[in-house]
């Protein structure tokens, strides 16, 4: 279960990391992070940085894909997160 936090921890500030670097990218007209990577970030279980990500740099928010599926991703992930520590 402490490696489950660990890795967690370390997901989520590698997600807000992201997508903090894809903004100041896009204002720099630098080399972007592709969207699929920031998904995936979420995907597996740096849902919630990415969230936060999303909402601290105001990046990717009127994306649909983005707006409806990292908030729906946490949504899952809690559930799953609370199933796992009942069982």
């Amino acid at each position: 279960m402490e490696y489950l936090f660990y890795y967690l921890l370390a997901v989520n500030i590698i997600a807000c990391f992201f997508y903090g670097m894809d903004k100041w990218k896009a204002r720099h007209g630098a080399w972007r992070i592709p969207e699929r990577v920031l998904l995936l970030l979420a995907f597996v279980g740096g849902s919630l940085g990415a969230l936060l990500g999303m909402r601290i740099f105001h990046h990717k928010t009127r994306k649909s894909k983005f707006a409806i599926g990292v908030p729906a991703l946490l949504a899952v992930q809690c559930i799953v997160l609370i199933y796992i520590f009942i069982n």
